[in-house]
């Protein structure tokens, strides 16, 4: 399994979302690099993304209270060790998020992705 406990968190959001003023569903942690990108839920997708450019299939929620794993090579949950702290966003920060960059209508604009 390509997982490094050591490796912080690239931040308390998407890497990707945040650099282009985006927004998210829920946040999904890289277990061999820590980049944290948006969930499949979400608009963009960058978390599968990171997996797709880097080759790094294990991913662990980053979301409080959540502390599973997922490999995405083979498409089932899976077990990992403690990652390095934070273990998850700010618990002040909403789902979806971050506040202020939220739009009113964001669950139509789920409904309407094209996938």
């Amino acid at each position: 399994m390509d997982v490094d406990p050591s490796a912080p968190p690239s931040g308390a959001g998407c890497a990707e979302c945040d650099a282009a003023g985006g927004w998210w569903v829920h946040l999904r942690r890289c277990a061999a690099c820590g980049h944290i990108g948006c969930c499949d839920d979400s608009l963009d997708r960058h978390a599968s993304a990171h997996w797709h450019e880097t080759g790094h299939p294990v991913i662990r929620s980053f979301e409080p209270g959540e502390d599973w794993f997922w490999n995405y090579a083979t498409n089932r949950y899976c077990d990992g060790p403690p990652l390095a702290p934070p273990e998850c966003h700010p618990e002040d920060q909403p789902t979806p998020g971050p506040r202020g960059r939220v739009p009113g209508d964001w669950v139509e604009q789920l409904r309407n992705r094209r996938d």
